[in-house]
């Protein structure tokens, strides 16, 4: 159709130039209406060969720390036919996110949406929205994630306070608030789900430190949530953020997030902007219909079909339950353990209490060399398994 279209036009075009040049002005019109010619039909970079060829996506078995293999019924939500992104249907689909979220992270917080975009979106949000520059916070790194964190408060221009363990500690309760006392932070950072180093950290009895020094706790669940236990409200977990790639199973894309009144108050009595506009919960609040106001606002368009696919993956936990959700982990990743000991293998992470369920990670055995597993295992068995991250990378697979 555009062909003819593009050869109509020439056509057009070639006529017009005859009849000109049978007219006085023929000498001055043809050199102006061939350049018009080739200026609206000539094209210099050819269509790439590649994008002549159809899509071809290898059947691949995800063992890494995510994106995770996604269920048929889970493809087949986010499959349905778009809709658009503020029309009443979808409004209706997000409010349902909203509830499912509440119920997987177990609170009743009303400032409770979902982020377009990966888990690295929500945790931007988190920091962006509530912390301001000059403002001290504490972070707490035994992997990439804090490290992650760190950057991001030290983009926006936050005065980061760091603790550090090697991958796999973790923090007493005791070490946690005397960092606090001494750098006063208005934020603490934990992760709870530290996928790089397989650990499982407490969060008993952090909340309430948190709130004795007038300081915010977050907690980064991206690779826990659905797997093992967390109570954002009974632990005085202020915000808490996933990612839907994970143990909930849906593609990436789409990020969980929530802030309690603490929060919220800290959050929305700021004396700057958040550096971020796609980001600023003033406007994200009204977009997920949380700020009381009547009517939703045009923000940004959100990632629909990503939306149908987290929902439908929020209705198989509700449905299966998140107390059964948590003991199919545990016993999975227990049948897991004992078959990989039996291997003559080493668990990097000793305890078994703060192993992560939904990431296993295996101290290298000594002599091997990591990247040639891990090759070996995709090319012959086609499945993918990962070397670590940041300060893990080479230490566990």
């Amino acid at each position: 159709m555009m062909q003819r279209a593009l050869f109509s036009r020439g056509a057009l075009l070639a006529q017009q130039t005859s009849a000109a040049l049978e007219g006085p002005l023929a000498a001055r019109s043809a050199p102006v209406l061939l350049r018009q010619d080739r200026s609206m039909s000539s094209v210099t970079i050819p269509p790439p060969a590649c994008m002549l060829r159809p899509l071809e996506v290898p059947l691949r078995y995800l063992f890494g720390p995510g994106p995770s293999n996604v269920p048929p019924r889970i493809l087949a939500a986010g499959s349905r036919p778009i809709i658009g992104h503020l029309h009443p249907e979808m409004y209706e689909i997000m409010n349902d996110i909203k509830k499912g979220i509440q119920y997987a992270f177990q609170t009743e917080n009303n400032m409770t949406i979902a982020m377009s975009g990966s888990g690295h979106a929500a945790m931007e949000c988190a920091v962006f929205n509530t912390v301001e520059p000059g403002e001290s916070v504490l972070i707490a790194i035994n992997g990439i994630w804090g490290e992650r964190v760190a950057e991001i408060a030290e983009r926006m221009g936050a005065n980061v306070q760091r603790m550090v363990k090697t991958p796999g500690g973790y923090f007493t309760n005791t070490e946690i608030e005397q960092a606090i006392k001494k750098h006063k932070p208005v934020l603490f950072f934990l992760t709870h789900g530290e996928s790089s180093a397989g650990l499982c950290h407490p969060v008993d009895g952090i909340g309430d430190i948190c709130r004795k020094h007038d300081c915010l706790f977050l907690v980064d669940t991206v690779a826990s949530l659905g797997a093992a236990p967390i109570f954002m409200d009974k632990q005085n977990i202020d915000i808490l953020y996933s990612g839907s790639q994970k143990a909930l199973n849906a593609p990436p894309g789409t990020a969980p997030i929530s802030f309690n009144d603490r929060a919220c108050h800290k959050m929305f009595n700021r004396k700057t902007k958040p550096v971020s506009y796609l980001f600023d919960m003033t406007h994200l609040s009204n977009y997920w219909g949380c700020d009381g106001k009547p009517a939703r606002v045009y923000h940004h368009t959100g990632p629909v079909s990503g939306f149908f696919a987290l929902r439908e993956s929020l209705a198989i936990l509700a449905e299966r339950g998140l107390e059964e959700s948590w003991k199919k982990h545990k016993e999975v990743a227990a049948y897991l353990y004992r078959g990989l000991e039996d291997l003559g293998l080493k668990l990097f992470v000793p305890e078994r209490d703060l192993r992560l369920p939904s990431v296993t990670t295996i101290a290298i055995p000594e002599g091997y060399d990591w990247r040639e597993m891990l090759t070996y295992i995709m090319k012959h068995h086609h499945m993918e398994m990962t070397g670590g991250l940041g300060p893990s990378i080479g230490m566990v697979s």
